[in-house]
């Protein structure tokens, strides 16, 4: 196989075999070609276009493709299939966790039809279990196919059951060591098990020391253990120890890569997960809560202004200076809780090392404030004659910022206390709220100063 570019001239070849109805060079030129590739080529073609381009695509290749699609891409894709034709060509060639993947963004009666119409009792059965468990949590990630031995065995009996286990597992790792009762007990390298005796019982040569996580374990907290033991397989355990399952570095990839993308538009403003080929209502909807909370907060600021009328009548230089104020009050407070949303995330904020972290957030602020209004004050000075103006907006824009550095900090922990994403913090919510932050400050210090 090899890398190709997915451009405008490949795009139009490919149209052209497939207006042709060349199957023939279609397949041949699909079999050079990455999964990932494929995937990004039926971005570009219409559905009957793309339906005829799968139905050319190798057999073991047609279920990655599928995962690799884009989940607009594919709901679209699938759309023109029945659910037994879903069940058939697709869901029944999968590993569980990428057909609960698949699954998972069907609707519940489709999902139901087509796990119907599956012919391997037992693998619907695992699909069934997967599904029921909650979004981004281990149970939801896993795969249930693994390749398990008894502590009972010998060597030989171990490496003579990984021959007939191997079959419905894709790429083994490692070998989990298992009790009577089915409860993970340790695992034992491939490495070890071709160096061992084959007379030796396993509970011999297999290593105790294994890191696993129970089915609920929150998405966020496996992608740190995958980060902090460079892990690329986990175990899954139920509530009683017994191993059900494994989740592999690729599945935790695809997980902070969906959650970045949601966090990136929590922090954009937009309240649900969309995609630029979704329908204009559904954009809008998604986008308009935060809009409408702005207009809010841009009426509330109005209204500030407007209770300091006489003031800005009397000095109505410093209405010059009304968007400054605002906009460094907001950049600070989104660096603040940024920099907290990023502890929260990466669990570096432990309940010990909370607060030197704000102190020294705080500290950060100070100094930055220090250093914006020293350069506003020469600012002033330099090409305004009011010693009182220049004063003013320099106390006030200090104070703004370390005020805004406070609130930046404190929002995303109180948020994320009451299991409210933290990400929203660093949007239009942390920015309103520092809007009319700094606007009472800096009428308040004017009023006291000027």
């Amino acid at each position: 196989m090899e890398n190709i570019s997915v451009d405008i001239a490949f795009v139009k070849n490919v149209k052209q075999l497939v207006g042709e109805q060349n199957s023939t060079a279609l397949g041949e030129l699909l079999q050079t070609i990455y999964p990932q590739d494929i995937a990004e080529l039926l971005d570009k073609l219409d559905n009957e276009e793309a339906r005829y381009v799968m139905s050319n695509v190798p057999k073991e290749q047609i279920v990655k493709v599928l995962v690799e699609m884009e989940e607009s891409v594919r709901a679209h894709f699938l759309s023109a299939y029945s659910t037994k034709e879903i069940a058939d060509q697709f869901i029944q060639n999968m590993d569980s966790d990428d057909a609960a993947y698949v699954l998972g963004h069907l609707h519940t009666k489709e999902q139901e039809d087509v796990i119907g119409n599956l012919t391997d009792i037992e693998f619907a059965s695992s699909l069934l279990s997967l599904l029921n468990y909650e979004e981004y949590t281990a149970g939801s990630l896993m795969a249930v196919e693994l390749v398990k031995a008894n502590i009972s065995w010998t060597v030989a009996q171990c490496i003579e059951e990984i021959r007939r286990q191997a079959e419905n597992v894709e790429t083994i790792y490692v070998v989990y060591v298992v009790d009577e009762f089915e409860r993970l007990v340790g695992i034992i390298t491939l490495k070890n098990l071709i160096l061992s005796k084959p007379e030796l019982k396993i509970e011999e040569v297999f290593n105790k020391q294994v890191i696993s996580v129970s089915t609920s374990t929150d998405s966020q907290e496996i992608a740190n253990l995958f980060k902090k033991y460079d892990m690329v397989v986990l175990p899954v355990v139920n509530a009683l120890g017994q191993l059900v399952g494994r989740i592999t570095v690729d599945d935790v990839v695809e997980v902070i890569e969906e959650e970045a993308n949601e966090d990136y538009q929590l922090m954009s403003g937009i309240t649900e997960d969309v995609d630029s080929t979704d329908k204009v209502w559904v954009l809008s909807r998604a986008r308009l809560p935060w809009l409408l909370i702005g207009l809010l907060g841009g009426i509330a600021s109005s209204r500030f202004i407007a209770v300091y009328e006489d003031q800005i009548q009397i000095h109505p230089e410093m209405a010059f200076f009304i968007p400054l104020i605002a906009a460094m009050g907001g950049n600070a407070g989104v660096q603040s809780s940024a920099i907290v949303v990023q502890g929260l995330a990466n669990n570096t904020l432990g309940t010990k090392n909370i607060m030197p972290k704000i102190l020294k957030e705080l500290r950060v602020g100070m100094l930055n404030g220090i250093i914006c209004s020293a350069l506003i004050f020469a600012y002033n000075m330099f090409f305004s004659d009011s010693f009182d103006l220049a004063i003013t907006v320099s106390v006030a824009l200090i104070t703004v910022i370390v005020f805004a550095s406070v609130l930046g900090t404190f929002i995303p922990l109180v948020l994320n206390k009451m299991k409210i994403d933290p990400a929203i913090a660093t949007g239009p919510f942390i920015t309103t709220t520092n809007d009319l932050l700094g606007l009472a400050i800096y009428f308040s210090v004017g009023r006291m100063l000027y």
